[in-house]
């Protein structure tokens, strides 16, 4: 087999199965044979400017660098078990994509993808679109920078990860992860990080009801809280927020500080927690 696999169609099962050094230039996956797993079991694969519309094309792959190409919806659970793969301005578009994977790069792309990214590890994705549902679950080592995603359920069960410059709009998100920090960020959605440890907040804008409840050393730096009520029941927190609240209910334990809070209810008798307001509206 040539190095360099160029202008060609695929759509046998296991086209190229087991390749290792090869180049895929201008490829299609696709055709009446629809065969499967066409790069399953490569490895040191470049592929570039190529359409995959056929299932599990880069299984238990190793060394894979994919650029300027289009998974479809046809092509489903594209990525699992891969190791070290580089991926750019690629749209990836069939369900359960990125599974069991880890040490993988992420820029420039277009997810839409629900059920993305389950259990992986040592993940950096950069300036990239994503559509899903429970996007990134139990997984661990995640960096993102600039990464707008709209969904449901998202973050949960993370872990040792960190997100900048990030816009999330998904309900559900963060629960149960653990030691998080998410920086410069707006996050917009209902029951935000409920359960959560050790997950710190700096400089971001939360949108939404009843964020933050039952959380264990929750840290809040310098963030908005918009439309936000019921906020941080049962948690230990350590918080300041500069803007208004809607209401703040039993917070566990910590300290507080707010701008402006409409309403603090505390009828809880384990609840210890101390709100401070910075500045009534009096002084607007």
């Amino acid at each position: 087999m040539s190095n360099i696999l160029k202008n060609q169609m695929f759509d046998e099962e296991r086209a190229l199965y087991g390749s290792d050094g090869i180049e895929v230039d201008n490829c299609r996956f696709d055709g009446p044979a629809d065969g499967e797993s066409a790069l399953k079991e490569s490895r040191n694969i470049e592929v570039r400017d190529s359409y995959f519309n056929l299932r599990y094309p880069f299984w238990h792959d190793d060394n894979l660098k994919i650029s300027n190409s289009e998974m479809t919806e046809k092509c489903r659970a594209a990525l699992w078990y891969t190791n070290n793969a580089v991926i750019t301005d690629t749209k990836m578009h069939g369900i359960k994509a990125l599974r069991e994977c880890s040490d993988i790069r992420v820029e420039e792309c277009d997810i839409i993808s629900p059920e993305f990214g389950w259990s992986v590890k040592n993940i950096v994705m950069k300036e990239t679109t994503a559509q899903s549902e429970y996007f990134m679950m139990r997984s661990e080592k995640l960096e993102f920078d600039n990464v707008n995603l709209k969904g449901k359920y998202s973050f949960q069960y993370i872990s040792d990860s960190v997100f900048e410059n990030c816009n999330f709009d998904t309900k559900d998100a963060f629960w149960h992860a653990k030691n998080v920090i998410i920086r410069n960020s707006v996050i917009k959605g209902e029951y935000l990080a409920w359960y959560c440890e050790n997950v710190t907040f700096e400089n971001c804008t939360i949108i939404g009801t009843q964020p933050l409840c039952y959380c264990k050393n929750l840290k809040m730096i310098n963030c908005k809280m918009i439309d936000a009520d019921f906020a941080f029941e049962k948690s230990e927190v350590e918080a300041t927020i500069v803007s208004e609240m809607i209401s703040i209910k039993n917070p566990k334990s910590g300290t507080i500080k707010v701008c402006d809070v409409e309403e603090i209810i505390m009828d809880d008798k384990s609840a210890n927690g101390i709100i401070v307001k910075t500045l009534s509206k009096k002084e607007h």
